[in-house]
């Protein structure tokens, strides 16, 4: 998994936690973790969806477990550093 920056026009520069799908993936505001937007792209942008803490943490779950089902082990080390980065604070 490499890593991935989008500007928000207010909140500053995200970085990507994980892909939900091929057009959804989960972000978060680079420094301080706080604020969460779903990220959907289209033939017509970007959109930028808040979430809340509990739904992002919920959404990062997911895919750890559909990681498990089929993805590689570095996939799955990967996530679980995200997820303890991102929500054990």
């Amino acid at each position: 998994m490499s890593e991935h920056y989008l500007n928000h026009p207010t909140f500053g520069l995200l970085s990507r936690l994980c892909r939900i799908d091929e057009f959804r993936s989960l972000f978060t505001t680079l420094y301080a973790q706080r604020l969460f937007f779903l990220i959907t792209t289209s033939p017509n942008g970007v959109q930028f969806d808040p979430v809340s803490r509990a739904d992002a943490k919920l959404m990062l779950e997911n895919q750890m477990r559909s990681t498990r089902r089929e993805g590689t082990v570095t996939d799955q080390k990967t996530l679980q550093h995200i997820y303890k980065r991102t929500f054990s604070q």
